[in-house]
């Protein structure tokens, strides 16, 4: 996949303000490990690296959330 090409993420949660059709419409998108549910990312994007400096392992996917949804 081109760089420049935006993934398709399929999502369930229909309350997110970013839900579109099972599809995510967000402009970017973090995910982190289910450690870190708890912490308050900055969904509005006003950090763009959303804190992305730390590095973390998940052993399935399970282990882990998306960080970005925002509640309708």
């Amino acid at each position: 996949m081109d760089v420049s090409e935006k993934p398709v993420v399929r999502c369930s949660v229909s309350n997110c303000k970013f839900w579109g059709d099972f599809r995510c419409q967000a402009s970017e998108i973090m995910i982190d490990i289910d450690a870190h549910a708890n912490v308050k990312a900055n969904s509005e994007f006003a950090d763009e690296t959303f804190r992305g400096d730390h590095k973390d392992t998940a052993s399935k996917s399970s282990s882990t959330c998306c960080q970005t949804f925002v509640p309708k």
